[in-house]
């Protein structure tokens, strides 16, 4: 059985050495020294990775650019970088067809660029759409200025995927502050906040009318649907169609024509059966999150499900095969 996963990520750390200090402060988790750890498998594509992916039987990465980037510099360098990001990636897999495929790195402090950017790297390279990591300059995809980017993806018929990122900085101060230790920064991200972020990016474009406008786009959310299989009953009871806000369907039914979900880093039974209650089989796609979760515990999960071969086959990769046209 083919296995793709979609949630697979990058940094290469050449690069990232070209952002100003100033902007790459920003991004105090990529400072961690959890993070920096995990530079050397984030850099690796064709080592260490490939000889992981061939010992659990990962057919497909699609890969992804984590920590800092593009959207740390501003309208008039973002562009370039991103660029010289996205060739390299392209450079870096090109030896291994079938093995690799990724999500364009966008300049998105400069959205003409980004939706540019992103029909380049589709045509020029194959590559399966973008992935965005949270907000640009605390701004979330529903402001009218990232339009061009939404648009443009809905044009090329690839998805974007929502990744979650560091909180404003008032978020932080307000929300994960007088804590003990750690606790305030690891709630801020895996231990809460990246996840109640992420479904809120969705929330947003789905009642301010946003995805109302682009009903064709698809977009992608990880970590078993970032808790909105949990709480989109609740949430779609407080907005009827233009009803409290500018959305034209119910919050239910755009999240079932839009959304598509990923297992990535959660490799537990009820999260994937609430998923598969909520979204539906066809919506959900397996992912791990490498290397912040390993190729050994995704795959150990994927063999413990009790699915049929037909629901297995789905998840594993004939739902990636179709949205991502693999």
């Amino acid at each position: 059985m083919r296995i793709v996963t979609l949630e697979e990520h990058v940094t290469f750390p050449e690069l990232v050495d070209q952002i100003p200090q100033e902007a790459k402060d920003r991004d105090y988790l990529g400072q961690s020294p959890n993070m920096q750890m995990l530079i050397p498998k984030l850099a690796d594509i064709t080592g260490e990775r490939l000889q992981s992916m061939d010992a659990n039987g990962i057919t497909t990465q699609v890969l992804s650019v984590v920590g800092a980037g593009a959207d740390l510099l501003d309208a008039s360098h973002g562009p370039a970088f991103a660029k010289m990001y996205n060739d390299a990636i392209a450079e870096r897999i090109s030896a291994h067809p079938g093995r690799f495929t990724a999500f364009a790195h966008l300049p998105t402090t400069n959205p003409e660029a980004a939706a540019d950017e992103l029909e380049r790297t589709v045509k020029s390279y194959a590559f399966c759409g973008a992935l965005i990591n949270g907000l640009t300059n605390d701004e979330f995809l529903d402001d009218a200025k990232y339009a061009s980017i939404l648009k443009r993806a809905e044009q090329l018929d690839v998805p974007i995927y929502l990744h979650p990122g560091l909180p404003p900085k008032a978020v932080f101060d307000a929300y994960y502050s007088n804590l003990p230790k750690q606790a305030g920064t690891f709630l801020s991200i895996a231990g809460w906040g990246w996840h109640s972020e992420t479904a809120l990016h969705v929330l947003r474009l789905i009642v301010s009318g946003t995805l109302d406008k682009y009903p064709k786009l698809k977009l992608i959310i990880g970590h078993m649907g970032e808790m909105l299989p949990m709480m989109m009953v609740r949430s779609d009871k407080m907005f009827g169609i233009d009803k409290g806000g500018n959305n034209q369907r119910s919050i239910i039914q755009t999240l079932h024509d839009q959304v598509y979900i990923t297992t990535s880093g959660l490799f537990t039974t009820p999260p994937l059966q609430i998923a598969i209650d909520t979204f539906g089989i066809d919506k959900i796609l397996f992912s791990i999150d490498y290397p912040f979760s390993t190729n050994e515990a995704g795959k150990n999960y994927l063999d413990s499900l009790q699915l049929s071969s037909a629901d297995l086959e789905k998840i594993a990769h004939g739902n990636a095969d179709k949205l991502l046209k693999l």
